[in-house]
């Protein structure tokens, strides 16, 4: 054990170690501030140095602390000491399930009971999108109350990547090549048939796992077993377990519920967990006459091998000890693949990128030093060349003949030659989302703002491609090989993205499948009829077969590589595919991209604060002891986090499987505001920093509101309402009726707004002068509006004495505007030069979003600033030729 009693870890004092395995070490210790005894899961320091590795047990984090059950181990938190991750988790006394059935069988009525409990914490999490993927009685806990706790949801995912041999135990965990079709989670002896053989797996492996740990409990010893994990596999692959005879004395209901889950098919499987419980609930409520002794008997030893089983067995062994790993696959396809790996622009943070058709240069949006520009390379070059008269480009897309390289930029459509030349303005295109372009001149984009749209590739005004278009806003299209029919996703406001079929001919979308993700599309090959969609679930992009004629579903959905870095919050995935076999895309990187950094007015740096993250926004405390903060999981999935400076120490404030943005400050520093889509819309929650209590409504409407601020006097809250058009911002009381009302409603974009430290002005930002910038006007609402930035700005934040605005220029300078307001003059401000003080050197923002990368303290002598971090700054980019034979089964 590395760490001895008496060590702290944040909060946590370690007491004595409590076991090791296959995610490091696990330690019971004190939590000093709450006075509680938890139990913390240390990845060891080796590790903590392998992104992959971190990645995982983050995912992890992430998958439990979304489960809340009686019946499923708790997360607390999660430590980062900088040496050293831990998640911080309930203490649960008692013996593992593996333990209680070591002396053998066990008493029905007790197998039942443990059973059910087992089924709810299953059902509970499945419902909340998570699958276990490592059921076994070692992960299951017996409290001391005779209560049951599930551990380790999702540790399959994080596992060592290199397990032992062939001649490993067949308790092990397993895991392969994750950028692999066939991929291996879980433990031998309990998984389902699709997860030896690598398929991708859903609920029904959880469910076949499920019965494996309900045979144990009755027989005493485990259904599959061999000497070694392939032995084991070999006989999950091949034995048809034979309930009837091997627990004849089980009752017939029972034993009917064990054959459903137990079924080989997973088409033929119990489909629900759910039905695994009521099975049980009914047979508890009746028992039938036929029902089994206290104590079903002990199976015979296994039978003897078959000789094609051994000859398996054998195999698959000798393959796990020459190899290194299990890889239950058809032999390796005669097709060449090659993998390699180029590097990202220097110094850049990478937005989307888009590979030429032939699949010989890529373009890459990219900020550098606070510039969005495309970069482009030549996939057989040494690097990568900034394309000159690209600023603020956004979701590139190639012409069909590789010539032009189409984006988006100051709210229009733009195309460039790739042989060099100014950019040209094809049409109007606010807040562009995805652009694509066929053979005959045609581009389709999407814009949440006009819809879905077609233009000539020469420019001109675009119209309107469908009639009956979908609800929500259309995103990412890309044309299919016919040049006439197109793949798009509808962003609806449940958050239940869609993708659908779109045509030129005006004909209804037809819905394909449920995702809410960019997309690529790969044509089908030679003397083949099925296409692949690829998209992004979580960080894993999967392929979906799809019969390119009739554009419906032929295949089973498989992944092709894991932890692609998607950047939430703007809807950024770095991966493209060409049409001949080309895929490049990003995984996470070994260092984070922001360094929440103190600076002094002149831009030098004081100190750094807490470690580097990829987080974009965050709002520092009035006491300037705290920094709150949103960090996301996935298009569907966020949460509040709280960063004490002082200690170091990250605390989770929100907790719910939906998305919780956008937090702000009440002006005493114990609440916190926020936005959060948990009914399907974003409403307003407010809630105690301590974490005591529950979240708090405000305000629970049909409008999409995303919060803003908190004003001084602490009786109003500042918010911008989303609409199809553009964003409008409104106030509503903290105590009494809380009537939500409009502030500023134009036909422009107004967001970002602040209260001023007297709470009688607002300062925000709106475009409508054609470009971002920073006003000022008297609240509550009267006559007077002053201009405040110059040349563009974005992020306005007041000083704690108000006699400056701070906010951010188009390149992300920090500027100081000076104010005076005279006492009691409501329509008088006077306004001087704004001056520059530093460069923040800070990642571009979400576009109208609450997002600040930067914090003034109060006296405005300090800036807690969001910075570029150090290299290397992004992960590599992987290039895979012939992918698709990489991961053919």
């Amino acid at each position: 054990m590395g760490l001895a009693a008496g060590t702290r870890l944040g909060p946590y004092e370690i007491v004595a170690p409590l076991g090791a395995g296959g995610m490091g070490e696990v330690y019971r210790a004190r939590d000093t501030r709450l006075g509680r005894e938890v139990a913390l899961k240390v990845l060891p320091p080796l590790f903590a140095r392998d992104s992959e590795r971190m990645a995982r047990f983050e995912r992890e984090a992430r998958l439990l602390a979304s489960l809340h059950h009686p019946h499923i181990a708790t997360l607390f938190g999660v430590e980062d000491s900088g040496e050293i991750f831990a998640l911080a988790m309930e203490l649960v006394e008692g013996p593992t399930l593996a333990e209680r059935i070591a002396p053998g069988a066990m008493p029905l009525d007790e197998v039942l009971r443990i059973g059910r409990q087992i089924a709810e914490a299953l059902e509970a999490a499945h419902e909340r999108g998570v699958i276990h993927r490592d059921l076994k009685p070692a992960n299951i806990k017996l409290t001391t109350d005779g209560e049951v706790k599930v551990l380790d949801f999702g540790l399959a995912k994080a596992l060592d990547s290199d397990p032992a041999s062939g001649s490993g135990s067949e308790a092990q965990t397993l895991i392969i090549d994750s950028t692999r079709t066939g991929v291996i989670l879980g433990t031998a002896a309990y998984m389902s048939p699709e997860q030896a053989k690598g398929k991708t797996v859903d609920r029904r492996a959880d469910i076949w796992a499920f019965g494996v740990v309900l045979y144990e409990m009755l027989a005493g010893q485990r259904l599959f077993r061999g000497e070694t994990s392939a032995d084991t596999l070999a006989a999950v692959l091949t034995k048809d377990p034979a309930i009837d005879t091997q627990l004849a004395s089980a009752p017939a209901p029972i034993r009917r519920l064990l054959r459903r889950c137990l079924e080989r098919d997973p088409k033929k499987r119990l489909r629900d967990i759910g039905e695994a419980r009521i099975a049980i609930d009914e047979f508890l409520s009746e028992p039938q006459a036929d029902a089994a002794p206290a104590t079903a008997a002990p199976i015979a030893g296994p039978a003897k091998r078959p000789l094609a089983w051994m000859v398996l067995a054998a195999s698959m062994a000798a393959l796990a000890a020459g190899l290194g790993f299990v890889w239950l696959r058809q032999a390796p396809p005669a097709e060449r693949v090659l993998r390699y790996s180029i590097p990202a622009p220097e110094r850049s943070s990478i937005h989307s990128i888009a590979l030429s058709a032939d699949g010989r240069r890529l373009a890459i949006a990219a900020t550098t030093n606070g510039k969005n520009q495309i970069w482009l390379r030549d996939l057989e070059s040494i690097e990568a060349q900034v394309l000159p008269g690209t600023d603020d480009a956004q979701f590139p897309f190639w012409s069909p003949d590789g010539k032009w390289i189409g984006y988006f930029a100051q709210e229009r459509l733009k195309k460039i030659a790739v042989g060099g030349g100014a950019a040209q303005t094809l049409c109007d295109a606010p807040g562009g989302s995805g652009g694509t372009w066929n053979r005959d001149g045609v581009i389709v984009f999407s814009a949440p703002k006009i819809g879905l749209q077609r233009v000539s590739a020469a420019g001109g005004l675009p119209a309107a491609i469908t009639k009956g278009d979908p609800a929500g806003n259309p995103l990412f299209p890309v044309f299919l090989p016919d040049g006439r029919r197109f793949l798009f996703v509808s962003d609806t406001e449940s958050g239940q993205g869609v993708v659908y079929v779109g045509s030129l001919d005006g004909q209804s979308p037809r819905k394909l499948f449920d995702q809410l993700s960019p997309l690529a599309y790969v044509p089908a090959q030679a003397g083949s009829k099925v296409g692949h969609v690829l998209f992004l679930r979580e960080s894993t992009l999967l392929a979906q077969p799809v019969d390119e004629r009739s554009m419906r579903i032929a295949g089973e959905l498989f992944p092709v590589a894991e932890q692609i870095f998607f950047k939430v919050y703007a809807g950024f995935a770095p991966f493209s595919a060409s049409s001949d076999g080309v895929l490049v895309f990003q995984a996470a990187g070994n260092v984070a991209a922001n360094q929440l950094t103190w600076m002094d007015r002149a831009g030098k740096p004081l100190a750094k604060v807490g470690e580097p993250t990829r987080e974009v926004g965050f709002v520092l405390s009035p006491d300037e002891s705290m920094v709150a903060m949103w960090r996301s999981t996935s298009l569907k999935t966020s949460d509040i986090w709280l960063h004490d400076l002082a200690r170091g120490a990250d605390t989770r404030l929100t907790f719910d499987a939906s998305l919780n943005v956008m937090p702000v400050w009440s002006p005493d520093g114990r609440r916190i505001a926020f936005s959060s889509k948990r009914t399907g819309n974003y409403d307003i929650y407010v809630k105690d920093v301590s974490g005591g209590g529950q979240d708090e409504p405000i305000l629970q409407s049909s409008q999409y509101k995303i919060m803003c601020d908190w004003s001084r006097d602490g009786r109003f809250l500042l918010f911008a309402v989303f609409k199809k058009t553009d964003p409008d911002l409104w106030v509503v009381p903290v105590e009494g009726e809380r009537k939500a009302v409009p502030f500023l409603a134009t036909e422009f974009v107004e967001t970002q707004g602040q209260f001023s430290p007297d709470s009688r002005w607002i300062a925000y930002q709106s475009d409508e002068s054609g470009r971002p910038e920073i006003y000022v006007r008297p609240f509550p609402a009267a006559p007077g509006k002053w201009q405040i930035s110059v040349g563009g700005g974005i992020l306005p934040r007041w000083r704690g004495d108000g006699k400056e605005l701070y906010y951010l220029s188009r390149d992300l300078k920090l500027m100081a505007a000076p104010l005076k307001a005279p006492a009691g003059a409501r329509q008088a401000l006077e306004t001087g030069v704004p001056q520059e003080l530093f460069d923040t050197h800070g990642v571009t923002p979400p576009r109208n979003v609450n997002a600040f990368m930067y914090a003034p303290s109060a006296d405005g002598q300090r800036f807690l600033v969001n910075v570029s971090g150090s290299q290397p700054y992004e992960a590599p980019l992987t290039v895979v030729v012939n992918w698709l034979a990489a991961v053919k089964r």
